[in-house]
């Protein structure tokens, strides 16, 4: 494989040719050369308009399904899916079949060697996700385990908590919550307001997101140990995260596209596709996740990759499962609907914190590195089809919308997935 990117604007913090732009020449899946010119007559040469080039992405919390539920998504699917949005790392969650929750169940994700996408498993903090028995944690980390948490199960004990946060401090590793008090979110499907009075429907009030996460911060303080809040929601939410980091607690945090591109009005029409976990909250939540990623108070941007099949989703709203996928449109999605964040500031979101995070290698676009990048125009609008859907599972309400960047090429291993002839 050799291939020639003519004149793409670099985007690598740490890269001499950050901000330029370059010719860059790779070859058996290493850039070998980047200058302002570059002469192959044996490469594959690609010229694309406003073409830029960055490290390839990493999403944390992606639910694979393999094992138990391949019918939905496999590794296979998700590796194709997840080069198809620009992304080359994935941190899996343990809501499998079994649960990743022994370092066996943790060696099956790592050894994936043939796959041009690193999947790093997320191991289970409870036994079965069900959070009563705690985990082998520290087995699982050597075993390559990134982060311990149960998935879209939130950690409702508070005793399994703390032991968690003090069990991993030895070897300083995360915890990962999201969370959602089950006594007051009480099976709603919305979130509690106007809306889900209008549509007659149980509401999850913001409350059951903030009251476990102040129970958790309070937690995190006490054993000054390390936690990350994945998929926040909501206002008062990020308020509590930039206080806690004003504190100096080792505290991090996500969110996903459908939390700061819809609000709860959206639903009007039942669209099973909106049903997502945590639910789609109000404006001025919206706002505040925004200002949030603006800021630095979140730290960068998950999919919130859920796949699920017709059955979970062609049913009447409170019956479907909630859940989207996200690995093909996260990246376009967040161009489109984050307008006060400029291209280099997305990138540190989707490809560079969440590797610093978890203490994995940066990509580098620099010669003698190995080529673990993507290629796309981050102006182009484009219609978002059906076609364009790597996952086994189509559950989006993306399908048809206009959307702005689009992923041209991702690079890894020495293999490529590319949008273009």
């Amino acid at each position: 494989m050799t291939v020639l990117i003519k004149q793409a604007r670099i985007i690598s913090l740490d890269s001499p040719h950050n901000g330029k732009v370059r010719d860059v020449l790779i070859q058996q899946g290493k850039i070998t050369k980047i200058a302002k010119r570059i002469t192959n007559a044996k490469a594959d040469i690609w010229q694309l308009e406003n073409a830029y080039l960055s490290p390839a992405f990493m999403d944390i919390g992606t639910q694979v399904g393999d094992p138990g539920f391949e019918h939905k998504e496999d590794l296979q699917s998700a590796a194709r899916a997840a080069m198809a949005g620009g992304y080359t790392a994935i941190a899996c969650t343990p809501n499998t079949q079994p649960v990743i929750d022994t370092k066996s169940e943790v060696l099956y994700i790592k050894n994936q060697a043939d796959s041009p996408v690193d999947f790093h498993p997320i191991a289970a903090v409870s036994k079965g996700c069900k959070g009563k028995d705690i985990t082998e944690m520290y087995d699982m980390q050597c075993a390559g385990a990134i982060a311990f948490s149960d998935g879209h199960n939130a950690l409702n004990d508070s005793g399994l908590m703390m032991r968690s946060l003090l069990y991993i401090k030895p070897f300083d590793g995360i915890i990962i919550n999201q969370p959602l008090d089950p006594h007051l979110a009480h099976s709603g499907h919305v979130h509690e307001g106007a809306t889900s009075t209008s549509l007659g429907m149980k509401g999850i009030p913001s409350l059951a997101e903030e009251l476990m996460l102040q129970r958790d911060l309070y937690l995190l303080e006490y054993t000054d140990s390390r936690l990350h809040v994945a998929n926040v929601s909501c206002a008062n939410s990020v308020q509590l995260i930039r206080q806690a980091k004003k504190r100096g607690l080792r505290v991090t945090a996500s969110v996903n596209p459908m939390n700061f591109t819809f609000d709860d009005t959206t639903l009007i029409n039942f669209d099973t596709h909106l049903k997502v976990m945590p639910p789609l909250r109000e404006n001025d939540d919206i706002k505040a996740l925004k200002k949030g990623l603006k800021d630095g108070t979140i730290d960068f941007i998950c999919t919130n990759h859920t796949p699920e099949d017709e059955e979970g989703k062609k049913l009447e709203f409170v019956y479907a499962k909630p859940g989207v996928i996200g690995l093909e449109t996260t990246f376009a999605v967040s161009r489109s609907h984050l307008t006060g964040i400029n291209i280099e500031t997305l990138i540190q979101k989707l490809a560079i914190e969440p590797r610093r995070i978890f203490g994995l290698d940066i990509p580098v676009i620099a010669e003698g590195e190995s080529a673990n990048c993507c290629l796309f125009d981050p102006d182009k609008k484009w219609i978002f089809d059906k076609k364009d859907i790597y996952s086994k599972s189509k559950n989006t309400p993306f399908i048809g919308h206009q959307l702005t960047g689009k992923i041209w090429a991702t690079m890894n291993k020495g293999q490529i997935w590319k949008a273009f002839s």
